[in-house]
């Protein structure tokens, strides 16, 4: 029977979803690996009974059944042929919680981060934590017994589990504990091989993950079946329910960060502070740490946590560590300080992907473990290893337990590297097993290792694996190519359909050397996109929004890498699979900067639309936003905007206008000015020069008072959204910019940065909008030093990235995006002595989701502390985002969105608090969903404050 009778068997059997489409395939083809396989399908279980009936349609096609949570695995044991089960969208239950016996009952699909927090409530939480920890599942945690940087303190996932819920692929339902007498013939077995389990496993190796945990079946451990399974990788069982240990949370805690000259000197030293009783002992490479300034000095650090009853408790124990350790150090005891620097640690896995100079790096050996005295030694020989194969590496990780992460510079596209790859790790296999140490640490064996198990622990001992899996799956339908009899490490690679030469774009690509397939291979799969509701930073919003992996920046990337291998998405940059899943990306550019390896999806989507549309007739919204600022030239020139703001307001003329324009209908059209901000600096101007000729006729010889401009010049960039929608905005920046001592210049021709054009994907318009502008600007680029100040932050975005992005040739754009500024940021960096005016006042409202990605905002909350302005702006994204918010079928998106931080700020907010958003989506969003209070941009709550 084909895919479409399974298909229809599964719909009929199970009451969760079912999905054989492309996209839905497409989705799953990779984890956080090297590697790459297609499924039949997937199955979303909503219960144990689910898990059961899918299980039996599949026994019945013979076809192969893998586990999937969060698809962060790094070593492929997430991926597979048959059919997938997601249990993240309805298996993801807290079902039971007692803090008297520190035990939760969890189900597999269940956030790691969801179970800590409700655990926190009671002072207690869950040991084991991976970086991953915002998105990585239960189930997968057990499936791959992950570790994290606290199992110095508190074990491997396997130290916390107490029983399992499982179901066989031939549907045997078993509750998993302590004793071998769950599984017909298994005690038989175990005590058949007493001699080799007691003799095969090595000692003294806290992180030994690799292979089957057999010797979990001796009786003189008191056998554990749960134990056992937990890092099965889905081979044996597929889990329905687990009971795990909560450990007591310390109170308090304090970080010490220790200096040290290279990694192996951070490793030598880690196995020292071990006996001071630290919660972590972390090392990372300076390499992997993109700003250092808070770090002390040093080529590698250790970063030591400790813990305590108080703050000074803490803070004694780390003082403690900091000092025998006798080398240069800093200690933290603030929370926020603390989150920063684990910040740095926990995207590592993410930055680690890309060398110094901007070249490619990949998992493969990304977390074997030695014992922890052997660290610094294996870290030199596995230097000099990298060296002889010609590759390099970022070491971090895990150093207290000995267990190291590391990216490699593989060359995984051709076929001489991929030789090499298989090279350099059967001789690492050799030096690892040399030292004492154990394939995987912490991420399992999955492909990337399991094929070397023989070399650990002897062919003897991988036949047992091989046996173990039958007594437990006989089909060899659970996970097959996995730990037992597993593929060949060189097989399977997800570069392999990848086009093999560059694809023909129209963004320049400047960090992945021009090759659009090399911007997609960005993402590795770390899933930080991924993040529920709450988190901080901006990305994702849509995911936020919607739960979707689809919706999610990895899971367009995955698309996009489907659609340049071309085997499930088949029909390239026409595919519907892919426009549909771009349609609810809102372009906020939040990946740009929340993405550990810089993943622009706002980029990748225009890109997607450029040639999606290329002859073709597109939405009407590209007509109508996408050109926005053509017409509003237009509606200026033609002195209409009275008229039509009158029939905006005339609710059938205006639903009509909606209709034609491809806007939803629920949002309301926004008021165009009676007089563009650049009108209203000529009239300005002409003033002036008025004033200057009555002088003159006068015989005066003094010049007309005046704004003396002591600072010099700035050019004050009018962009579309200030021009005609927003002019006082315009007018405030001028009078506040004028009393900061600086002369304020216009273009005088009209300009644009194209940012419309580009996010509706009209590139050839876009550089034909920024080729007329850099011409307008003409001399003014040639006046050196003149900063270019940008008040909406969508607009100065778009010149500081897509300009020269777009005009990779084009040594002009390079010019005006070196110059662009914010508001805040030239008074910042040109009038550091300026005293903005005192306004006192409390503050809430947003941060433009693109000031956030590409400019920062550092100067503007600096400037508003300045000002008396006092609290914080909501991160996040508003969902307006431009024309996003504005499409026909994105309003219920766009209002998910401004509900997850925006609009609770602003009800929040006392009658009396200024509201501040410097984009025009912000303010317009705060007005028309926020029960009509109306933010401001900073410039305006300054110039009223003169």
């Amino acid at each position: 029977m084909g895919r479409t009778e399974l298909e229809g068997a599964l719909r009929g059997a199970v009451a969760g979803e079912v999905g054989f489409g492309s996209q839905e395939r497409a989705l799953l083809t990779m984890d956080a690996s090297n590697y790459r396989r297609v499924p039949l399908g997937y199955v979303a279980p909503r219960d144990a009974d689910d898990v059961a009936a899918a299980l039996a349609v599949c026994r019945e096609h013979g076809v192969p059944v893998v586990p999937r949570g969060g698809g962060t695995s790094i070593a492929g044991q997430a991926t597979g042929e048959g059919v997938v089960l997601d249990f993240t969208r309805h298996m993801n239950g807290l079902l039971e919680l007692d803090p008297g016996s520190r035990t939760a009952v969890v189900q597999p699909g269940l956030v790691l981060d969801t179970l800590r927090a409700e655990a926190g409530k009671h002072g207690l939480t869950f040991g084991p934590d991976p970086s991953t920890h915002s998105r990585c599942t239960l189930g997968g945690m057990i499936g791959n017994n992950s570790c994290g940087s606290h199992s110095v303190a508190w074990g491997t996932t396997a130290d916390n589990v107490r029983e399992l819920d499982v179901i066989t692929y031939r549907g045997k339902r078993l509750r998993l504990g302590r004793g071998l007498d769950t599984l017909p013939g298994l005690e038989e077995w175990a005590a058949r091989h007493l001699a080799l389990l007691r003799t095969g496993f090595p000692s003294g190796l806290p992180r030994r993950i690799s292979g089957y945990a057999l010797d979990e079946l001796l009786p003189e451990k008191g056998p554990d079946l749960a134990r056992a399974l937990t890092g099965s990788e889905g081979t044996l069982a597929l889990l329905t329910q687990a009971t795990v240990r909560l450990v007591e949370a310390p109170k308090a805690r304090a970080l010490a960060v220790l200096g040290y000259a290279d990694e192996s000197a951070a490793a030598e030293a880690a196995a020292g502070v071990l006996p001071y009783g630290p919660l972590t002992v972390e090392g990372m490479a300076a390499d992997l740490v993109p700003d250092a300034g808070a770090l002390p000095r040093g080529g590698a650090w250790l970063f030591v946590e400790t813990g305590g009853e108080t703050a000074a408790e803490a803070l004694a124990r780390a003082e403690e560590v900091a000092r025998l350790a006798d080398t240069g150090h800093t200690v933290v005891v603030e929370a926020a300080a603390q989150r920063a620097l684990w910040r740095i640690r926990e995207d590592a896995s993410g930055t680690a992907t890309r060398m110094p100079d901007g070249s490619e790096a990949w998992p493969g050996w990304e977390d074997c473990a030695v014992p922890p005295a052997r660290l610094g030694a294996y870290l030199r020989d596995f230097r000099t290893l990298l060296g002889e194969h010609g590759l390099r590496g970022l070491p971090y990780g895990h150093f207290g337990d000995g267990c190291i992460h590391v990216r490699i510079d593989f060359d995984l596209l051709s076929d001489e590297g991929v030789a090499r790859f298989r090279r350099f790790s059967e001789e690492l296999a050799e030096v690892v097993v040399t030292h004492g140490g154990s394939l995987s640490g912490e991420h399992g064996d999955g492909q990337a290792r399991a094929e070397l198990l023989p070399k650990m622990y002897g062919a003897e001992m991988a036949g047992l694996f091989g046996e173990f899996k039958d007594l437990w799956d006989p089909d060899g339908a659970l996970n097959p190519g996995i730990l037992a009899r597993p593929y060949r490490l060189d097989e399977n690679l997800r570069f392999a359909p990848l086009p093999k030469g560059p694809v023909d774009v129209a963004f320049g690509y400047p960090h992945d050397g021009g090759d659009f397939s090399a911007a997609v291979r960005r993402c590795v799969g770390v899933a930080k996109c991924r993040n529920p509701a709450g988190s901080s930073g901006v990305m994702c919003p849509s995911y936020r929004a919607t739960g979707e992996e689809k919706h999610s920046t990895r899971g367009r990337a995955r698309l996009l890498h489907e659609m340049l291998a071309g085997e499930v998405v088949t029909d390239g940059w026409r595919s519907e699979e892919v426009r549909d899943a771009l349609d609810l990306c809102l372009s906020c550019k939040g990946c740009r900067s929340d993405c550990p390896v810089g993943v622009d999806m706002a980029t990748y989507k225009a890109e997607f639309l450029h040639h999606h549309y290329e002859g073709r007739r597109r939405p009407m919204a590209h007509y109508s936003m996408g050109r926005l600022p053509r017409w509003l030239r237009l509606a200026a020139r033609l002195r209409v905007a009275r008229i039509a703001n009158a029939l905006a307001r005339v609710r059938p003329l205006a639903a009509v206008a909606k209709r034609l324009g491809g806007i939803a209908p629920e949002r309301e059209i926004p008021a165009v000015a009676a007089e563009p901000f650049t009108e209203w600096w000529r009239k300005r101007e002409r003033s002036e020069l008025r004033a200057a000729a009555t002088v003159a006729r006068a015989g005066t010889v003094e010049p007309p008072a005046g704004p003396a401009a002591p600072r010099g010049g700035v050019l004050l960039w009018p962009d579309t959204f200030t021009n005609y929608l927003s002019p006082a905005a315009g007018s405030a920046a001028v009078k506040v910019l004028e009393a900061a001592g600086f002369l304020v210049m216009l273009p005088s021709k009209g300009v644009c940065c194209g940012l419309t054009y580009v996010s509706t994907g009209q590139l050839d318009r876009a550089r034909g909008v920024m080729r007329q502008t850099l011409d307008a600007l003409g001399p003014a680029l040639d006046e050196p030093g003149i900063p270019v100040v940008v008040l909406e932050p969508s607009c100065a975005a778009a010149l500081k990235a897509d300009l020269a992005e777009l005009l990779p040739g084009d040594g002009r754009a390079v010019e005006l995006a070196s110059r662009v500024r914010t508001f805040a940021q030239v008074l910042e960096e040109k009038a550091p002595d300026w005293e903005p005016p005192r306004v006192d006042a409390a503050v809430a409202g947003q941060t433009h989701c693109h000031q956030h990605a590409v400019l920062g905002d550092a100067a503007e909350r600096r400037l508003m502390e300045r000002a008396g302005l006092s609290g914080a702006l909501a991160g996040g994204c508003c969902g307006l985002a431009g024309n996003f918010g504005f499409e026909r079928g994105h309003y219920d998106v766009s209002v998910a969105c401004a509900e997850e931080q925006l609009l609770p700020a602003v009800r929040d907010a006392a009658p009396g608090v200024e509201l501040i958003a410097d984009g025009f989506s912000c303010r317009t969003q705060i007005e028309q969903l926020g029960g009509g209070r109306r933010a401001r941009h900073l410039a305006e709550v300054l110039a009223e404050g003169l």
